[in-house]
C-alpha cells in the first residue's frame, strides 16, 4: 500500500513493512499461526483471565479475510470496537477504515471491575501518531484495558513499542512482553526507560 507523494506521507502506510519478520502470508498460513498463539494464551492465562485479541483488518487479492477461522473455536465472550479518530486511505477500491475489532476471550471466572462495564463496547481513541512503531497501539486504548480489570500481570506476546508496557506501569501492574524483532525491544526498552525517568523527576518535585 504504497503512496508516491513522499513528504509526511512517506511513512504513513507501512510501507516497508514490519522489522525482522514479515505477517504477510497466505491466509491459510495466519490463520493457523495466530490460532496456535491464542490457544497457548488461553492456556496460560488463570481461570479468571481474559485475553483482548486485535488487529487490523487483513485484506489480500482484493478480498476482506474472516477471522471466524481464527477464534471460532476459542471462548468469545464480546466483542469491541474501536474507533478510530482521523486516518488515511490511498486505495480507492474500498472506503476509509475507521475502526478495529477486538474480541474479548475469557476464562469462565473472568469479571471486569466495578463500573467498567457502563463503558460500552464501542470505544473512540485517537490513533497513535507520535511513536515510530509502522503499527502503534495508543496508550489511552491499552490503559481502559487494564484498568478495566484487576490483573495484576500483563503478558503482551506481541510487545512492539512497548505500550501495553507503558499502560502497566502506569497502572502499577507487573507486565510480560514478547517481541521478536531487536528494534522493537530496543524501541521499547528506551519508551521504558524515558517513562521512569519521568516518574523519578515527578516524585523529585512534589
Amino acid at each position: 500500500m504504497k503512496d508516491g507523494r513522499g513528504g509526511k506521507w512517506k511513512n504513513a502506510e507501512l510501507v516497508n513493512g514490519y522489522s525482522h519478520y514479515d505477517d504477510c502470508m497466505p491466509h491459510e498460513k495466519y490463520s493457523e499461526w495466530q490460532r496456535s498463539c491464542l490457544k497457548e494464551m488461553l492456556r496460560l492465562i488463570p481461570d479468571n483471565g481474559a485475553i483482548f485479541y486485535n488487529h487490523k483488518w487483513r485484506v489480500q487479492d482484493g478480498l476482506l479475510q474472516d477471522r471466524h477461522d481464527i477464534v471460532g473455536e476459542l471462548p468469545i465472550r464480546q466483542i469491541i470496537i474501536w474507533k478510530r479518530k482521523g486516518g488515511i486511505n490511498f486505495n480507492a477500491g474500498y472506503f476509509l477504515p475507521t475502526y478495529e475489532v477486538i474480541y474479548l476471550i475469557a476464562k469462565r471466572d473472568f469479571k471486569l471491575l466495578p463500573k467498567a462495564n457502563a463503558l460500552g463496547d464501542v470505544w473512540e481513541f485517537k490513533q497513535e501518531m507520535n511513536n515510530p512503531h509502522p503499527a502503534p497501539f495508543p496508550v489511552a486504548l491499552i490503559n481502559r484495558i487494564i484498568t478495566s480489570t484487576d490483573a495484576q500481570t500483563i503478558l503482551d506476546p506481541f510487545m512492539g513499542s512497548g505500550t501495553t508496557a507503558i499502560a502497566a506501569l502506569m497502572n502499577n501492574r507487573k507486565y510480560l512482553g514478547i517481541e521478536l524483532s531487536p528494534d522493537y525491544v530496543a524501541m521499547a526498552n528506551e519508551r521504558i526507560k524515558k517513562y521512569n525517568n519521568q516518574l523519578k523527576i515527578n516524585f523529585v518535585n512534589q
